[in-house]
């Protein structure tokens, strides 16, 4: 396949606005033909696994689909995570996010994501990441897109409690409190199919529900990745905690990352899979 420069922002440009912000948004990293062909991949996903696990239950496929594999490295998405973090990046984990609109809920009412950090429980140390966020649909203001708040990556890691409204996406209703949030700094990502957004592991985001009527599902594609090397670590305290080795794992399906222009690339493997991780037995 041959890739097209579709990324309107120069690296320096992205570096910047990275470190200045916390967010870098929208990149364009997918063609139209690409959007298509992922499109129609996971719609077939979908309707295998059903509406109740394409929720927020798709977690890490990149280990089992090629499709999955192919985005979460893409040339593209990893040039922009190469401006933000620098080289030899490990993809910690990949996750398909499709929010459903309220009125199409089988009773489960509106979902929503609180405020968070994404490092909050993920054991790092330190406790820095990118997350990215592709569009598979169209995500805007009305069918609840990103939102993030500007600048609050550089406020260190807040005290996370328990969200007090129903409908919490995230899987353990994790919440930073209001008094913590600056709203007045708040704003919406919003995305066109195909392109991007990055953001900190330290800034604080989340979104509100789908009140789209256009009675669709809005999807969405998260991978997370971190620098890699020796000075890095997770804490394998608990069972399913995430190793930081740098071993090249790939689905058996698809072929092994390659380095390109001397980045190497590694993927983040849980502690019970798979066994050709040299960290597998340490838990």
């Amino acid at each position: 396949m041959v890739y097209t420069t579709l990324m309107t922002i120069a690296a320096s440009a992205l570096t910047r606005q990275w470190e200045a912000q916390g967010f870098v948004a929208p990149l364009g990293v997918l063609s139209e033909d690409e959007v298509r062909y992922y499109r129609e991949e996971f719609d077939r996903l979908e309707a295998r696994e059903g509406r109740d696990r394409a929720e927020i239950k798709l977690i890490d496929r990149h280990f089992d689909l090629e499709f999955v594999w192919r985005l979460a490295h893409h040339p593209r998405v990893l040039d922009a995570v190469e401006a933000a973090i620098g080289p030899n990046i490990l993809l910690l984990a990949s996750h398909f996010f499709c929010k459903y609109p309220a009125a199409g809920a089988e009773g489960r009412g509106e979902r929503f994501v609180a405020w968070h950090q994404d490092v909050t429980y993920w054991g790092l140390e330190p406790p820095l990441a990118v997350s990215g966020w592709i569009a598979i649909d169209a995500s805007d203001v009305e069918n609840g897109c990103l939102r993030v708040v500007r600048g609050s990556h550089r406020n260190g890691l807040l005290s996370h409690g328990r969200a007090e409204r129903a409908g919490n996406l995230l899987s353990v209703n994790q919440a930073i409190p209001s008094e913590l949030v600056d709203e007045g700094e708040a704003v919406d990502v919003c995305l066109r199919a195909g392109q991007m957004s990055l953001h900190h592991g330290l800034l604080v985001h989340g979104s509100n529900p789908n009140r789209s009527s256009r009675g669709a599902a809005v999807s969405r594609f998260a991978m997370s990745h971190r620098r890699s090397g020796r000075s890095l670590r997770t804490r394998l305290d608990r069972p399913g905690r995430r190793c930081s080795c740098a071993a090249r794992i790939a689905p058996a399906t698809s072929r092994r990352p390659r380095s390109r222009r001397g980045r190497r690339i590694g993927v983040g493997c849980t502690a019970r899979a798979p066994p050709s991780c040299p960290n597998a037995s340490s838990a």
